[in-house]
C-alpha cells in the first residue's frame, strides 16, 4: 500500500520503543498472512541482527538464512556461525564468474544497469539505449531518471564490463531457490533510508509487500541506522566485531558502490589494513585495481 513522503518522516521520527511495536506489528501481520511460513534474510549485518531479535521475540522457531556469497568479511562469517537456526545457501557462480560475463559494480546499481545497457546494443534494446542517453522514452516522453548522467558517460566506453548484476547473481537466486523449495517467504532488515531507491520502494510498497511478484517484508523501513545502535545497546546484543574496525557497512566486500563518495581512508584503503589477503586477491586477482583507477579511486594505503 502506497504512502506519502511525510507519513514515512512521521515514522522516522518515531521514539525506539514506538518502532519496536510498529515493527512487531507488521512482523505478526507478515506471520499470520503466510500461516508461519516465513524466514529472516540474515546477512551476519547489524541491521540483520537486530531485525532476527525481533522476529524472534515473537515467534523463536523461525528459521533464517545466509547466503554465503564468498564476498563476506571473515568476521561476518564467523559470527554468523554463532547464531541457531541459521541455513547456508551458496550461489551457483563465483564473485569472479560473474565479473566475466556480466562485469563490474561500479557507482551504483542504476549507474551500473544504464551502463550496461550502452555497453551491449543489439537490435531489441535501440529504444532502451536512446531512452539512457536521452532521456526520451518510446512515446516521446522526456523521463530524466532513466537519463545516464553526463558524468559517467565515459564509463560507456570503459576497458572492462560494468553491469548490477552480481547482487541478483549471486544472492537473489539463492534466496528466490530457498523460497521455490520451502514455500517460505523472507523477512529483511534494508531501511528506506539508506538509498534513494530503497526509499522509493519503501513510498510504493509500505513494510509488506504480500502483492509483488516476489513478496517481500521491511518491517524496519522506517528506521534509522540510530535507532539500530540504540536496539543494540538496549538489549546488549552481540554483534559481528567487524563494526569495530571501522566498517560501517557489512556486504559484500569488493563491492565498488558508491567508493567514489567516501572520504579519507576508503573501503579499499581500509581493506588493506585490516585484510590484506583479501586486497591483494580483490585488486590484482579481480582486476578491481584497473576499475579503480579508470575510477580515479586511490586504493593505495596512506593515498587520501
Amino acid at each position: 500500500m502506497a504512502i506519502e513522503k511525510w507519513q514515512l518522516q512521521q515514522r522516522q521520527g518515531l521514539s525506539l520503543e514506538a518502532k519496536e511495536l510498529r515493527t512487531q506489528f507488521k512482523i505478526h501481520e507478515w506471520y499470520r498472512h503466510w500461516g508461519g511460513k516465513v524466514y529472516v534474510s540474515f546477512s551476519g549485518g547489524k541491521d540483520s541482527t537486530v531485525l532476527l531479535h525481533q522476529v524472534r521475540r515473537l515467534y523463536p522457531e523461525v528459521p533464517a538464512v545466509f547466503v554465503d556469497t564468498g564476498l563476506e568479511y571473515p568476521e561476518i562469517r564467523e559470527f554468523v556461525k554463532t547464531i541457531d537456526n541459521v541455513t547456508w545457501m551458496q550461489p551457483k557462480m563465483s564473485f569472479a564468474k560473474v565479473l566475466r560475463e556480466y562485469g563490474y559494480p561500479v557507482v551504483s546499481k542504476k549507474v551500473s544497469r544504464f551502463i550496461h545497457d550502452l555497453q551491449n546494443p543489439t537490435d531489441r534494446n535501440v529504444a532502451t539505449r536512446n531512452l539512457r542517453l536521452t532521456g526520451m522514452n518510446r512515446k516521446g516522453i522526456y523521463c530524466p531518471t532513466m537519463k545516464l548522467s553526463e558524468k559517467w558517460l565515459y564509463l560507456v566506453d570503459a576497458p572492462f564490463k560494468i553491469s548490477e548484476q552480481c547482487c541478483d547473481a549471486l544472492k537473489k537466486k539463492p534466496c528466490k531457490q530457498y523460497v521455490k523449495e520451502t514455500g517460505e517467504y523472507p523477512i529483511i532488515g534494508t531501511m528506506a533510508a539508506e538509498s534513494n531507491l530503497r526509499t522509493q520502494n519503501y513510498l510504493r510498497y509500505g513494510c509488506n509487500g504480500f502483492n509483488l511478484g516476489d513478496p517481500i517484508s521491511t518491517p524496519m523501513g522506517f528506521w534509522l541506522e540510530e535507532d539500530i545502535w540504540n536496539y543494540i545497546k538496549k538489549y546488549e546484543l552481540p554483534y559481528s566485531p567487524i563494526y569495530d574496525m571501522g566498517e560501517k557497512r557489512t556486504g559484500c566486500m569488493f563491492c565498488m558502490f558508491g567508493v567514489h563518495l567516501e572520504k579519507g581512508e576508503n573501503r579499499f584503503q581500509r581493506m588493506n589494513r585490516t585484510h590484506p589477503k583479501q586486497y591483494k586477491y580483490c585488486i590484482e586477482k579481480l582486476g578491481c585495481g584497473e576499475v579503480l583507477d579508470f575510477l580515479n579511486v586511490n586504493y593505495h594505503p596512506g593515498l587520501l
